[in-house]
């Protein structure tokens, strides 16, 4: 009688915390983060996750002070809270497909976020889609993500395609307004799913404006050194560059065009490592001048006063010297808009929470455009970014006029004169 009494005390003792496994199971949304933490983009992957971290911190707690939507609660739908599982794709393609099937198969994510390198955000969300889950993704900036007719993919930042097109009409706008003489563009970019695509958008958006492109570029990303890439730039001597050129490339980059004494009149840059606060500290004085398009830097905080207090949270998690940058900034605003989905669907079950996803305009107050709104196929159409020049080291705001806050400088100030 007494062994029974104890096997039934056991048995009720496994199933007590068995129910209380489920209870805790269902008070947890598990999600991935797909990022490059080692690899040459390793810094730019560990800001992101530190992103995705500090909006589901922002997520999970309240905090009132903060006025993102969503914010004041405790979790999403009466209290579930995000717990992340973190992956390193390397910023390789393989890794990215592996790691994304690992996180969805094993781990059992309800969406995954990322991928920075647009090359990783390929493979990795097509996984996601086979698999029917959610891929929310921030900055990877390849238009062609967006044009796969995938139904569970959703890009929050600009396009490759729509900077082009921002890059000519201020070309257009040099040319007319500061008889700049702008007639001849060259291409530098890395040999990847971003840098292929940028190259192709920023040849169709010049030829449009009827700008000739005398140079096309492309290098192996993690190059050792960029000297006959730059002398090729350098021989066809285009009076605007279009580069495409990720973390420690775009140093190096730089670095080569002082070495051999040639500058552009112009160069302009996708969400590459221009927009990096790191790499643009680093590069001091001979980071300035160039230009390009960007989401949001601290000389932004007028037009974005929302950033301000999340900014606070984010520089506990990372390096304390560093806010947010125009790439990492848009995770964490991926990860909150998933929230928000979920809050508006009352639910987790998937077609209700694509259902938001595909018709919802969300309020967005760390957006530069202030909203999200997904086309089909999943681009924000509100997605917007500023052209900025840096000067002394600070992103000035140079394009549109209605935004602008400096006039640029142009053409750029040669290197023997800095």
């Amino acid at each position: 009688m007494r062994k029974c009494s104890f096997a039934l005390l056991f048995v009720a003792l496994l199933v007590v915390l068995s129910m209380g496994t489920a209870f805790a199971a269902e008070d947890v949304i598990k999600i991935g983060t797909l990022f490059p933490l080692t690899g040459p983009c390793a810094l730019a992957g560990q800001r992101c996750q530190a992103a995705v971290e500090t909006a589901v911190e922002v997520i999970n707690n309240a905090h009132p002070e903060i006025n993102v939507p969503g914010a004041a609660a405790e979790g999403v739908l009466g209290g579930k809270k995000f717990v992340l599982v973190h992956a390193d794709h390397q910023g390789k393609p393989d890794v990215a497909k592996s790691e994304a099937e690992r996180l969805i198969d094993q781990e059992g994510v309800y969406a995954i976020i990322g991928s920075y390198n647009s090359s990783c955000t390929k493979p990795a969300s097509f996984v996601a889609e086979r698999k029917q889950k959610l891929f929310m993704c921030g900055c990877s900036s390849s238009a062609a993500l967006t044009k796969r007719d995938l139904n569970r993919f959703f890009r929050l930042a600009p396009t490759d395609e729509t900077e082009s097109l921002e890059f000519v009409e201020f070309i257009k706008y040099l040319n007319e307004t500061k008889s700049a003489g702008i007639e001849t563009v060259g291409l530098i970019y890395e040999n990847t799913e971003f840098g292929k695509h940028a190259a192709e958008e920023g040849k169709a958006a010049a030829e449009a404006a009827g700008l000739k492109v005398v140079a096309d570029v492309a290098f192996n990303p993690g190059a050792t050194n960029l000297n006959s890439e730059v002398q090729t730039l350098k021989a066809a001597d285009p009076d605007a560059v279009f580069g495409a050129c990720l973390g420690g490339d775009y140093t190096l980059w730089v670095r080569t065009m002082k070495q051999m004494d040639w500058l552009p009149d112009v160069a302009l840059n996708y969400c590459t490592g221009y927009q990096d606060p790191i790499i643009a500290k680093q590069l001091e004085a001979d980071g300035d001048f160039f230009m390009g398009g960007t989401g949001y830097s601290p000389e932004f905080a007028e037009l974005m006063p929302a950033v301000a207090a999340v900014e606070k949270i984010y520089m506990t998690k990372t390096d304390p010297s560093v806010p947010f940058d125009s790439d990492c900034i848009q995770e964490a605003i991926a990860t909150l808009i998933l929230a928000q989905a979920m809050e508006m669907a009352g639910t987790t079950d998937y077609d209700a929470v694509l259902k938001v996803l595909h018709e919802t305009q969300f309020d967005s107050p760390m957006s530069l455009g202030g909203k999200v709104v997904f086309a089909p196929g999943g681009q924000n159409l509100k997605a917007m970014s500023i052209l900025t020049q840096l000067q002394g080291g600070s992103y000035k705001r140079i394009y549109p006029l209605d935004l602008a806050d400096t006039e640029p400088v142009v053409p750029m100030v040669a290197w023997g004169s800095r």
